[in-house]
């Protein structure tokens, strides 16, 4: 019975009162009075009709006042109102779909919540790792020169040197942190301007040049490029080569290479920035924007970045329309590319957009 329509319900009720109420009237006609033969058929069909029409009546206000109750206890700014010319099935229909579609909703924001829940722990725990790190190695080292290395000059400079590099990194992770929140509150501004990708890029090679060195590991364009102008902001972008070169340099195999490839198609300039290092393996690759998700074997902490750098890119790119893509296969190497809008103007301009 719980498939059945409720305006069937009322009609098999109906019917019931209907064959009832002829079986009174026969034995009313037999054993008391006798009646019209049409008095026998127009007595079961009027109180068959008038109690279709009292229980459908009755039913409908019913389901209208609680259906009213569970919208307004359920959903907010939803129905404050149900419309009475509504049929009962109608309505039930509509209210079931209703339910369902909020508790649809209701289910995603709960596993929403979870996931952010989840995401939270990890990231209070890797901020705390990322931040212990450093804080006891000042902490040691300040130990030290108080129990008497102060006065050892061969101890003392050594000691405050590491204790400041503990700090610089202290610092770095921080001020990472800070530029994060501000992306994804759009609270950081965006100088977007005409200006040469391919200088830009040979401008991050040199100063990346030193670390690439001391790991033997080539930095390169694919070919020689031509000036290629694009609209966007220069300072952010070269964070974006900055951070990507720099994790390819870091993480890279000994005497390996990073090259860029510039596609240019319409008005799109796709990059790529392609290393044969050792790869990310497939299921890794859906959390490596996370802030300070590593990959346990190709990505350690010693290495000294702020685990932000990845996270930064992505925002980065966001807030220019951009995403980023990742192609990787283990021991052959990694490639990240995203696109830039293709400047209009064919020169560099000033943030203004008046032409240098």
């Amino acid at each position: 019975m719980k498939n059945y329509r409720p305006s069937l319900l009322i009609l098999v009720g109906s019917a019931a009162f209907t064959i009832i109420s002829f079986l009174i009237t026969l034995f009313v006609h037999f054993f008391l009075v006798e009646l019209h033969l049409y008095l026998i058929a127009v007595i079961p069909i009027i109180s068959g009709a008038l109690a279709y029409f009292i229980f459908y009546f009755l039913l409908k206000n019913f389901i209208l006042n609680r259906l009213f109750l569970i919208y307004k206890s359920i959903q907010i700014n939803q129905k404050t109102y149900l419309p009475s010319n509504e049929n009962i099935d109608s309505m039930i229909l509509s209210a079931e779909q209703e339910v369902k579609n909020w508790k649809d909703v209701k289910n995603t924001e709960i596993t929403r919540l979870k996931d952010q829940e989840v995401f939270r722990r990890e990231f209070l725990g890797n901020l705390a790792h990322e931040l212990k790190t450093p804080i006891f190695s000042i902490q040691g080292y300040i130990l030290t020169l108080l129990d008497g290395g102060l006065d050892d000059p061969n101890v003392n400079r050594n000691f405050l040197e590491r204790a400041a590099k503990a700090t610089d990194r202290m610092a770095s992770i921080l001020e990472d942190l800070d530029q994060i929140t501000k992306l994804e509150v759009d609270e950081l501004k965006m100088e977007k301007r005409s200006f040469d990708l391919v200088d830009l890029i040979s401008e991050t090679f040199d100063s990346l040049e030193l670390k690439a060195k001391e790991k033997k590991i080539k930095l390169k364009f694919d070919k020689f490029y031509t000036p290629i102008y694009v609209t966007a902001d220069r300072v952010k972008i070269g964070q974006v080569f900055t951070n990507l070169i720099g994790n390819s340099i870091a993480y890279g195999n000994e005497s390996g290479e990073t090259k860029i490839n510039l596609l240019v198609f319409e008005s799109l300039v796709t990059i790529e920035v392609i290393d044969n290092g050792p790869g990310i393996d497939s299921k890794e690759i859906p959390r490596l924007f996370e802030r300070f998700y590593r990959i346990e074997k190709s990505r350690n902490r010693n290495d000294g970045g702020s685990g932000l750098g990845l996270a930064i890119v992505k925002h980065i790119l966001e807030s220019h329309g951009q995403n980023i893509q990742v192609r990787s296969e283990v021991g052959k190497g990694s490639t990240f590319s995203f696109s830039l809008d293709k400047s209009e103007i064919s020169g560099p301009v000033s943030s203004r957009g008046i032409p240098l």
